[in-house]
């Protein structure tokens, strides 16, 4: 049994409580709902401390989750203060970031898919030479539509290996990496996934465009203001553990994912 500056927390609530902390292990979901609970008790006994629970009635509310919620956004309002992030703030982490402050590239390509299990050293090997010898035909003026129904095994191949436009995020990493750094036409290389190996003409590249500071400031603004009002939630609660008698458990706060 845990003990919270003298109240009670059974092993059965905590057993309880572990459906909602899915871990590897037994050990570590038990860990995780006991800190849980130890927060949550802590932040109650201190909207105790400050009358907060005079003012709700938990029968108004659908459920104890619904109630407990209240209770918390009172409790945060009132015993926390937040900094809000300036214009200058802002501005500077836009700056500092602006590549995610622009519409995505997009691209036009077809390819030829040549797959080839990543375990599998042979035919790997035997892939990219594949590869090689149609970039070579290719670049010799062969027809891509006619090799990419040859040899492509993808679907694609039916309309001549045609991926149509193609966004940041809708194929694979390393695929993405090569292909939206390279130039309109043929690649003069293999690119290589996961898959196997891929023959690639980029037919069209439209870049991004850079948005003004102007349109994405009020986004900028709520993620530097919900960011620094974790941080500070996170503190407070390392505060009132730092100050209470819990006995029955030993709160290691800083590796506490709950804590992040």
């Amino acid at each position: 049994m845990i003990s919270v500056n003298l109240e009670s927390i059974s092993e059965q609530v905590i057993l309880n409580e572990m459906q909602y902390h899915p871990a590897e292990d037994h050990r570590s979901a038990m860990i995780s709902a006991a800190q849980s609970l130890i927060i949550g008790k802590l932040l109650f006994q201190r909207a105790n401390e400050l009358d907060i629970t005079k003012k709700y009635d938990v029968t108004e509310y659908q459920d104890e989750k619904a109630y407990h919620d209240a209770l918390l956004e009172q409790l945060v309002s009132q015993d926390i203060q937040f900094p809000h992030a300036t214009t200058t703030e802002c501005f500077q982490y836009y700056q500092a970031n602006l590549s995610k402050f622009s519409t995505s590239p997009l691209i036009a390509a077809k390819h030829i898919l040549l797959p080839a299990p990543t375990d599998n050293v042979t035919a790997r090997l035997e892939a990219k030479a594949l590869a090689d010898a149609i970039i070579n035909q290719l670049q010799q003026g062969e027809s891509f539509s006619a090799l990419a129904l040859a040899h492509s095994k993808c679907d694609s191949a039916k309309q001549g290996g045609a991926l149509g436009q193609l966004s940041k995020g809708q194929t694979v990493a390393e695929f993405e990496r090569q292909v939206f750094s390279a130039n309109e036409g043929l690649m003069s290389h293999a690119v290589e996934s996961r898959y196997g190996f891929h023959v690639v003409f980029v037919e069209m590249k439209v870049a991004g465009n850079q948005l003004p500071f102007e349109f994405v400031e009020q986004r900028i603004t709520t993620y530097l203001n919900e960011k620094v009002k974790r941080k500070a939630i996170a503190q407070y609660i390392r505060h009132l553990i730092s100050q209470a008698k819990i006995d029955g458990f030993e709160f290691d706060v800083d590796a506490s994912p709950l804590m992040q």
